[in-house]
């Protein structure tokens, strides 16, 4: 590696850590350092099992019980035996631990405005922000099962329609696609898939059944700043086994020529081309899979 680009990423890690007060012994003047705040601020999300807070954050087990001795001395958190294993431990917090979670909520908020609103460039620097969040953070990102009309769920549809919009010739218009109805995307006739990095929704994928042996995979879509990292196949084979355990033999789709990275992907994933089987406007390559 270039000598230029270790200290490119030096002083990428220096700015970083400066910015959000990593050195701070008060993270946002509250009088405990980031990991203590870290860890408040998991158990304050909803994640309660220690086991599963000391995974999501990176930390040792000796770190861990040192941070949350701190805490449960300041009475923000407590911890009792998780009540179906006694092995393991939950946390919740207290009242005082659920004003300061609210505390750090609005200051950390309020800094992300902040800075925002004093750098040029804003949405290439989220862009960039998604990028490298996304490229440190790729074992973590997992794939949920959702309602197609979750907020999340039409989040992914609206992005993916809006690029379909701008890469092919004649744009896009949802409501002259063959656009699948949500009740045909749940169980027990189908499912929609999200692939989600920390809380927020990076891709989809939809089965759309009708109760036979036959069904469509729809709407697979990779936000721009995940591609590259293997989540297009992952999704596809994740709907594949959900597909399997829906009793589905037989998986068809289409697409277009404007997207060559999904002709690709399937081409090299098992699918076989067959003649058009739909009148929808928009797709001019029909593929089919046996499970």
């Amino acid at each position: 590696m270039k000598t230029i680009d270790i200290a490119r990423i030096r002083r990428f890690a220096r700015a970083v850590t400066a910015e959000v007060g990593a050195l701070d012994s008060s993270f946002l003047g509250r009088g405990r350092p980031l990991g203590a705040a870290r860890v408040l601020n998991a158990i304050g999300a909803g994640r309660t099992e220690i086991g599963d807070i000391r995974a999501y954050l990176g930390l040792d087990s000796g770190l861990m019980s040192r941070l949350l001795r701190s805490l449960e001395d300041e009475g923000l958190i407590v911890t009792v035996p998780h009540p179906a294993d006694g092995r393991r431990r939950v946390a919740s917090l207290t009242a005082a631990g659920r004003r300061e979670f609210e505390a750090y909520e609005a200051l950390s908020d309020a800094r992300a405005v902040d800075l925002l609103e004093r750098v040029p460039q804003a949405d290439a620097l989220l862009h960039a922000m998604d990028r490298v969040a996304l490229a440190l953070g790729r074992d973590t990102i997992a794939v949920e099962e959702v309602d197609p009309e979750s907020e999340r769920a039409r989040a992914c549809l609206a992005a993916y329609y809006a690029e379909l919009a701008t890469r092919f010739a004649s744009g896009f218009d949802v409501t002259l696609s063959c656009d699948p109805e949500a009740a045909a995307m749940v169980r027990p006739r189908g499912a929609f898939l999200l692939a989600v990095a920390d809380g927020l929704p990076v891709g989809c994928v939809g089965l759309k059944g009708s109760g036979g042996p036959v069904a469509e995979i729809k709407r697979l879509w990779i936000d721009p700043a995940a591609r590259g990292l293997g989540l297009a196949k992952r999704l596809m084979q994740a709907i594949e086994a959900a597909a399997r355990d829906l009793g589905i033999r037989t998986l068809r789709l289409d697409t277009n020529s404007a997207l060559p990275e999904a002709l690709t992907l399937y081409r090299r994933s098992g699918w076989v081309e067959i003649d058009r089987f739909n009148d929808d406007p928009y797709p001019d390559h029909f593929f089919e899979k046996a499970l």
